[in-house]
């Protein structure tokens, strides 16, 4: 039976990275977003007959970029597709602060057993020693040549998912190191309770993940019947939510709203205005309501979006200047006055003592949505290339969207505004280039302007796709918080398992 080693050297204490693993969240942080999706995590930790699920993607760059196209075409499609084969394990051996073991109960291999092995080393960190022990399905009877190449394939994609796996393991723990719940659970302290809208999206997923690692109790707000302990009833088109369900909530983090990308028609543009409008004045007068009755500090983190500042330079004052920060005027296009509007149904917390901060978010990098998802398919097939020329494209990591949220959460003096953008912009036909060295694919083939149009409208193409906006990072830096990925070139390296060696 073949075995797979990896080998990672962490700063931190075993104690600590070992808690990090038994935390609600670890397993969506670890699985790399070009590999598939987390479709069940463990809920009570990692202990012995604890199961999970995942979706694995074909492999290489074009089992990625597959996805992203299957991805892109899920939600305007009458079926759902999933280019993913379903992976299901369960932990079978369990020692505290010591070692755990998952193996595989059906899935794309005969056999797998997984063993994680954790060391102090002499400098006072961690060593995590991994073997892999696997079969894969039919390889026995193939002659001996071909038999070696596939496991070589097969254990440099088992590569490529653990090289992002350490360097997303060191980052989450300097992270959580940064602003101390790990120790402070470890004391038994109790932790933060945040409850978070929109924690199925690409973005509330991994913030919901990333609050779990940080040692917070996280309560899903959702529209079905709860099903689960953790998640909160809520009706926001007709103002339904229970105040006694955000009693003893610490903070709320809302990220809900209508799906903006869309042909920008009358009704879908109201529907964008209407479900953020009203889904945040929900939560902002419930949460004022309580902060009267029982003042505790409470804090609302709030969605809003690069476009309050207008898509183009034509669409702001003539004095707002190129480089974009928070305390500039608003815009004056649909995008703008939607931001406006929602960020102002904010007002009823703050006015009660609620912190209140709204967090500005720009174009998030993943191949699991996004502008990126979109990109991805003609990119692997070599017909990639700018989408515009000279606009400026403040975009962000999803990793630093999810991490920049969370600090807010967790900085009690943080408030008010903050742009969720990387501190390098950079151009359109930067931001081709830069894609098409990250996956070695020529970047020459413009996008045609009707592609855009096609999908959503001359009014939405103008807004999202043509927009150009060079909006500054510098506040956030200024709060502190550290940028995981603040050039392009890392941040698509990482999201698309372009580290390490070539592939």
């Amino acid at each position: 039976m073949p075995t797979f080693h990896y080998e990672t050297r962490l700063p931190f204490a075993r104690q600590d990275v070992f808690t990090w693993y038994t935390r609600p969240g670890a397993l969506t942080r670890l699985h790399p977003p070009f590999a598939g999706a987390v479709l069940e995590a463990p809920d009570d930790g990692i202990g012995v007959g604890a199961s999970s699920t995942i979706g694995i993607n074909p492999p290489g760059i074009m089992g990625t970029a597959l996805a992203a196209a299957v991805g892109f075409a899920d939600g305007m499609l009458p079926v759902r597709l999933r280019p993913w084969v379903r992976w299901v394990s369960a932990h079978t051996e369990y020692e505290p602060d010591r070692r755990f073991t998952d193996e595989m109960i059906s899935g794309a291999a005969s056999s797998w057993r997984h063993e994680r092995v954790f060391e102090d080393t002499d400098d006072g960190g961690t060593v995590i020693s991994e073997t892999v022990d696997y079969r894969l399905p039919a390889t026995s009877r193939l002659p001996g040549a071909v038999h070696e190449a596939v496991s070589r394939r097969f254990e440099s994609e088992l590569r490529r998912l653990f090289i992002h796996r350490q360097r997303q393991m060191a980052e989450d723990l300097a992270f959580h190191h940064d602003h101390g719940p790990l120790a402070s659970q470890q004391q038994n302290q109790p932790g933060m309770i945040v409850a978070v809208t929109g924690a199925t999206g690409m973005i509330g997923e991994q913030v919901c993940a990333l609050l779990g690692g940080a040692g917070a109790e996280v309560r899903r707000l959702t529209r079905s019947a709860p099903v689960a302990a953790d998640q909160i009833r809520w009706d926001p088109e007709n103002g339904e939510l229970d105040p006694e369900a955000l009693r003893e909530v610490d903070a709320v983090v809302h990220l809900a709203g209508h799906p903006l990308a869309a042909r920008f028609t009358e009704s879908h543009k109201q529907n964008v205005l209407d479900s953020r409008v009203r889904g945040t004045r929900l939560i902002a007068e419930t949460l004022a309501a309580l902060e009267r009755e029982d003042h505790r500090g409470r804090a609302l983190i709030s969605g809003s979006a690069v476009g309050y500042y207008g898509a183009t330079p034509q669409h702001r004052p003539a004095e707002v200047p190129e480089l974009l920060t928070e305390d500039v005027a608003v815009g004056e296009d649909f995008l703008a006055r939607v931001c406006r509007e929602w960020e102002a149904a904010t007002a009823p917390a703050e006015d009660a003592g609620v912190r209140v901060a709204m967090i500005r978010t720009g174009i998030v990098q993943s191949p699991s949505g996004g502008v990126l998802q979109q990109m991805l398919p003609l990119f692997a097939v070599g017909a990639g290339g700018p989408l515009g020329r000279d606009q400026w494209q403040p975009w962000i990591s999803l990793d630093d969207i999810a991490g920049l949220i969370v600090h807010m959460v967790l900085d009690s003096g943080v408030s008010g505004p903050v742009n969720g953008v990387a501190p390098q912009p950079v151009r359109a036909r930067e931001y081709a280039k830069t894609l098409g060295r990250v996956m070695r694919r020529p970047a020459v083939l413009p996008v045609p302007s009707f592609g855009p149009q096609l999908l959503l409208g001359a009014e939405g193409a103008e807004a999202l796709a043509e927009a150009d906006q060079r909006v500054s990072a510098a506040r956030a830096e200024s709060l502190g918080y550290r940028f995981r990925h603040p050039d392009l070139t890392t941040a698509l390296r990482h999201v698309l398992g372009r580290d390490g060696r070539r592939r």
